[in-house]
């Protein structure tokens, strides 16, 4: 083989690789916009309908996402959850949990609850206590990413869109935190020593706290400087969040817990109220897009069987006992019985956080994670169609969407004569 010819494959080869990356973008973006206006045009639905939609046809005809996630699909989803972690950690703000310690009370006994029923649950199914466990850890999380977007496209305000993501971004937080001691745990259990996982441990959980907190100054500094509602602040803005979640992928902390951190060291340092565009404009809205394309094809058919009645029995489970905890509370936290209900159905969802969860998994603890893979893997594909609608159900349920605007009569009024009444 010549040099030329050696040179040639080379190129050809680089050339492949950005050119079906790009491809790979370009067609989810294309048909997640596609099928969402379509749902919005042709149904009352939230367009994040048409978005799941058209990952779990993607899906069905083979084409879906693998996991653990890779490439541009691996990108895609560290940057649109991170921001929409990072979105949510700002706007929380903690003290309300000591002005109302029945809604903190809630926070706990729901994330607790909902995770040791279905730990219990799938002991039932003749499953060991570790991939209980992980399963149990796995649906413990609240769905931001659905949640969020159904609530931004609707308009809704209101109690019960505040303490959902209240209650999001701390069982979120819960979650990250247990998946991260059961790992340590494990890796001490497999043969390792519980002094140099448990250092491991705080290592990580320091470089977590130091990059949130860089990234959390960062935008303090900015916020000071600039006005967050223009659209150049804002692509500044963006680009710290997208360059801090890049830096904590490359340095092996969590993606999920770090935006989080710094969103709620952001909002709960200063007295400032933070305002930018929800979901940081147009580059946000489009990662956003493509991360509901891309969880709704994360499923196969071979899974969905596999998965079979465990993962519908976890679904169930978690619904109820999140249910349980969150309207026994409901009147000690400020809201009425209806109310409460609707929360709970908020909190239903099972979404791109327990995917990014279990793709963490799957990469530091394959063994643990092929038990549980196909459970909550069937659990989001039921659950990905279902969730956005059950949101949308539940803030009409809860009165937080704003009245719809009367409809125009498509035939114009004829002109009085003069003298008629």
């Amino acid at each position: 083989m010549t040099a030329l010819d050696s040179g040639a494959r080379v190129w050809a080869g680089l050339a492949v690789t950005p050119s079906s990356e790009l491809m790979f973008i370009v067609g989810v973006l294309l048909a997640g916009a596609l099928a969402g206006e379509f749902i919005a045009a042709t149904t009352r639905l939230p367009r994040v309908v048409g978005y799941t939609l058209a990952g779990c046809v993607a899906a069905a005809l083979g084409h879906g996402v693998a996991l653990p996630l890779a490439g541009a699909a691996q990108i895609v989803t560290d940057l649109a959850l991170g921001l929409l972690l990072f979105e949510i950690g700002s706007r929380v703000r903690l003290s309300w949990l000591r002005r109302n310690p029945g809604l903190a009370l809630t926070s706990l006994l729901e994330a607790l609850l909902s995770a040791v029923a279905v730990a219990l649950v799938m002991r039932l199914f003749n499953i060991g206590w570790p991939t209980a466990i992980a399963c149990a850890i796995l649906a413990m999380p609240a769905p931001a990413a659905v949640s969020g977007r159904v609530a931004l496209e609707l308009g809704a305000e209101g109690q019960v869109t505040q303490r959902a993501s209240l209650l999001t971004a701390l069982n979120t937080l819960y979650a990250v935190i247990a998946l991260t001691l059961m790992r340590t745990w494990w890796a001490a259990d497999d043969g390792g020593q519980l002094g140099d996982a448990l250092a491991g441990l705080a290592i990580s959980l320091l470089t977590t706290v130091g990059v949130a907190a860089l990234l959390a100054g960062g935008a303090y500094v900015a916020a000071r400087r600039l006005d967050l509602r223009n659209e150049s602040a804002t692509l500044l803005l963006f680009g710290m969040v997208a360059f801090a979640i890049v830096a904590a992928r490359a340095v092996g902390v969590s993606t999920l817990l770090m935006p989080l951190l710094a969103g709620l060291l952001l909002r709960n340092t200063s007295q400032r109220p933070w305002v930018w565009p929800r979901h940081f404009g147009t580059s946000g809205g489009a990662l956003v897009l493509m991360l509901f394309v891309i969880v709704g094809s994360a499923w196969t058919p071979q899974l969905l069987v596999a998965g079979g009645f465990a993962a519908l029995a976890l679904l169930v489970t978690r619904f109820l006992a999140k249910a349980a905890a969150i309207v026994a509370l409901s009147r000690w936290s400020g809201t009425s019985l209806r109310q409460g209900l609707a929360l709970s159905i908020m909190m239903t969802p099972l979404s791109a956080t327990a995917l990014v969860m279990l793709n963490e998994l799957m990469r530091a603890e394959p063994e643990l994670a092929k038990g549980a893979a196909p459970i909550i893997l069937a659990g989001i594909a039921v659950l990905e169609l279902i969730g956005p609608i059950a949101v949308q159900f539940a803030l009409r349920l809860a009165g937080d969407l704003p009245p719809a605007p009367p409809r125009r009569s498509a035939r114009p009024e004829a002109p009085k004569k003069e003298g008629q009444p």
